[in-house]
């Protein structure tokens, strides 16, 4: 007899954990159907999906239950907090120092993960040297090549013990050997090496600071016999809580937070629509630091106000410059307006022509190409540097 009393007191012990379960799965699902939407995801920065609409054809073929559960996952109570917790367990308790391609180093540094460089890449890296190379031989001691290290390189000490990153100092070797036979090219390994005390690189950000863009500057100023921008009579300005691109990849739970120091310079920049191979319609006319950005998430883009196709900046010196670039030149440009009184500005991700035509046209005096190593080796839109003209130049 007694069992029988032992066995329906386990039953009934069951059902109010099965009624919480209920409670709680049902109640999470309606409490997320109710919670404020969001149309951004900052942190990732990227849209969030958004409630599909119903039609029995994608039910029948399934997209809109993937849908759904994407719109979910997205728009789920407290998703970035969930997600902090998760990586900071990774983090504390498993000793995690990856996470979404990124190494978490020593004293909070983030570094972009670069254990192999595969086929295609090689095969890209090689388009790319030879395209800089062929452009660079039609402009004979017009161009300067500058390829900036990977945080990684300069502090190579506070990476994960054992990361087995690739060789990016025989790389660079490589390449500078083979551009250099055309191109002026600028090494900035020994001058960031000795100076890497410095606050050169962001350590929640793939990019290098201001001040390590300004220390580049300077090399670049002594090899052309320029007097540099001097920051010691101007006066800068700094933002602060920068979370860049490395913290939305790893929500690293004790991140120190990196700052912006910049100068408010008031040089205009036009920005133009691109209608055609050497067709310019000038688009808007701004400020060369769009200061408003300073308040969103990606306070980087504040620089040349993002990566537009072609631009042109009123300088303060004499003569002109064509600078072919990535982000990285973002905040290397603004000291170049102490020199040169024309400063142009070409990003191949929405430039889709060779620069014959342009800097004929517009008749540049020198040519700055400015990337970083990791952006370097695998984009497929440099090779359009020299792409040869469709229209004749006169020349």
């Amino acid at each position: 007899m007694s069992k029988v009393v032992y066995r329906k007191a386990g039953r009934r012990a069951i059902y109010p954990l099965v009624i919480f379960g209920a409670v709680l799965l049902f109640g999470g699902t309606l409490l997320n159907l109710f919670w404020p939407k969001r149309t951004q995801i900052e942190l990732e920065n990227r849209k969030a999906a958004q409630f599909p609409a119903f039609s029995i054809e994608g039910l029948l073929d399934g997209s809109w239950q993937s849908s759904f559960a994407t719109w979910m996952q997205d728009q789920f109570v407290l998703r970035d907090q969930w997600i902090n917790a998760q990586r900071a367990t990774d983090e504390i308790v498993f000793q995690k120092v990856e996470e979404g391609g990124i190494l978490i180093g020593k004293d909070q540094w983030m570094f972009t993960k670069l254990f192999t460089v595969d086929d295609s890449t090689q095969k890209q890296l090689d388009k790319n040297v030879q395209a800089v190379s062929d452009f660079a031989a039609k402009y004979p001691g017009k161009v300067t090549f500058l390829l900036a290290p990977s945080a990684s390189v300069i502090y190579s000490e506070d990476l994960p013990a054992g990361a087995p990153m690739v060789d990016e100092n025989a790389m660079l070797d490589e390449i500078f050997s083979e551009i250099g036979q055309n191109a002026d090219v600028l090494d900035l390994r020994d001058v960031f090496t000795a100076n890497k005390d410095q606050y050169l690189y962001f350590k929640t950000d793939h990019h290098w600071t201001p001040l390590g863009a300004y220390l580049a500057y300077q090399q670049f100023c002594t090899r052309k016999r320029l007097a540099p921008f001097d920051c010691a009579t101007r006066e800068s300005a700094t933002v602060e809580d920068f979370q860049g691109t490395h913290y939305s990849a790893t929500r690293l739970w004790n991140v120190e937070n990196d700052s912006i120091t910049y100068y408010p310079l008031e040089n205009p920049m036009t920005i133009f629509r691109i209608t055609g191979e050497a067709q310019y319609e000038p688009e808007t006319t701004e400020n060369l630091i769009n200061t408003e950005k300073f308040s969103t998430r990606d306070k980087y883009a504040a620089f040349l106000d993002g990566n537009n196709g072609y631009s042109v900046i009123e300088g303060n010196g004499t003569g002109s410059i064509l600078v072919v670039k990535d982000s990285y030149a973002n905040s290397f440009i603004p000291y170049l307006t102490e020199n040169y009184a024309k400063i142009g500005v070409v990003d191949f991700r929405n430039f889709k022509y060779g620069l014959d035509s342009t800097i004929a046209q517009e008749g540049y005096d020198q040519i700055l190409i400015l990337y970083n190593f990791q952006t370097f080796i695998a984009d497929t839109n440099l090779i359009y540097i020299s792409r040869p003209s469709t229209i004749q130049t006169g020349s």
